[in-house]
């Protein structure tokens, strides 16, 4: 007997799949460029904690009001054509910010309407992704394309943050923000390169979308290791991250300016860019469950290092380290939704997930800021990452399905 050689390659080796991974590298570096810069300019004027959790929540609220309705809409509709008109809409937002730069604008409302205006988009935007990177490659290669896909989304994000603190430091926001429109540009034109097949789609009625709609839920609820990730990322994120404050560590604790900005937001995109390297050459995982637990738990470690670090180099490798673990669940959980998913349920099962990755990121910069106003930016960075150990150890002892799945397929 002969044992098949695994290929690292397989699923970029399909045309539609390069194509849609080189959309999603542009776009991603355009909204990293955007995130440093926005998040740099509001405290920049303000000065106050509370306004960069505020960017997370101007965010978070379209994004979870509407994600559920996205979804049944992935699953109704050519997904493609969903995601070329958010692109478009987010190619306005760059634009928007950039007039609002040329002419000076100190107001800080109008920066939180385009965020708001973002949300939106992107709420229509991940479950159609999702879904419709799953269209584009067959089923045994899923592991290996969820692999390349989040190396690429975290590769992006490693150069999106540090050109983003780079331009604005050398060049101000206006050359970051014409940057992110470019960007943003790019992505549209490489998805249009993609040449797959419209899918054949039931035509609802409006009295059935909540019918619809209940139905991904439903079975997302019966399906308790999804729901246990699901969970699992939502409150260890929702508690553990620390994007929201990364300002105010380099203004006021590592004094590294928007140029150390740009870094710090880089350092976990580069340790998880390493780890998905890493994923994507490697054969399936054995014990899935407990590498998804045990690096949950160092990502909440990490955060308790970095919150106790004044040293600039120190909290650099931190937040790398934080990076390569977590993107060892972002593989498992993405894995798992596409796996065990239906077809016809991938784009609601897929919001549902977007609603959990949406609040414990949007809403946990909210959180952040709020807790960081009340106990300070540090003493609150540590006490997430408790709190995300916590989580860890209810998680393993409450899905015990989770806790002992093992290869996935």
């Amino acid at each position: 007997m002969t044992v098949a050689r695994h290929d690292s390659y397989a699923s970029l080796r399909l045309p539609n799949y390069r194509w849609f991974v080189l959309s999603l590298l542009a776009m991603t570096v355009a909204t990293q460029i955007r995130g440093v810069v926005v998040a740099w300019q509001i405290y920049s004027i303000t000065k106050d904690p509370l306004s960069l959790g505020l960017i997370g929540l101007a965010e978070a609220l379209p994004f979870v009001s509407l994600a559920l309705y996205a979804g049944h809409l992935a699953d109704r509709h050519d997904r493609r054509r969903i995601m070329l008109l958010t692109l478009v809409v987010l190619l306005g937002c760059a634009a928007a910010l950039l007039g609002m730069t040329l002419r000076g604008e100190r107001a800080i409302w109008p920066f939180y309407v385009v965020i708001f205006a973002s949300g939106i988009a992107r709420s229509f935007l991940m479950p159609s992704r999702t879904a419709f990177g799953a269209e584009l490659v067959p089923r045994d290669l899923y592991p290996n394309a969820v692999a390349w896909r989040s190396s690429s989304w975290q590769f992006a994000a490693v150069v999106g943050p540090a050109a983003g603190g780079l331009l604005y430091g050398f060049g101000g926001p206006a050359v970051a923000y014409m940057v992110d429109a470019a960007l943003m540009l790019v992505a549209i034109l490489m998805l249009l390169r993609v040449r797959h097949p419209p899918r054949s789609v039931a035509v609802d009625t409006g009295a059935g979308v909540r019918q619809s709609l209940a139905e991904g839920i439903r079975w997302v609820r019966s399906q308790p290791v999804i729901l246990g990730a699901m969970t699992l990322d939502l409150f260890s994120v929702l508690f553990g991250g620390a994007t929201a404050l990364l300002p105010i560590f380099a203004d006021d604790i590592l004094h590294a300016g928007p140029e150390g900005l740009g870094i710090l937001r880089a350092a976990p995109a580069a340790g998880a860019v390493t780890m998905s390297l890493i994923v994507a050459h490697a054969r399936p995982m054995r014990r899935a469950g407990r590498a998804l637990l045990v690096n949950v738990g160092l990502f909440g470690a990490c955060m308790i290092g970095f919150g106790l670090s004044r040293s600039f180099l120190l909290s650099l490798i931190l937040l790398a380290a934080s990076g390569m673990v977590d993107t060892v669940s972002v593989v498992v959980r993405s894995t798992l939704l596409q796996v065990l998913t239906p077809d016809a349920l991938l784009g609601r099962v897929s919001a549902v997930n977007a609603i959990f990755i949406g609040s414990s990121n949007e809403i946990g910069e909210f959180e952040s800021g709020v807790a960081a106003r009340l106990l300070g930016a540090a003493r609150s960075v540590v006490l997430g990452g408790m709190a995300t150990l916590a989580v860890v150890g209810a998680t393993a002892w409450r899905v015990p399905e989770l806790r002992r799945l093992r290869e996935l397929r």
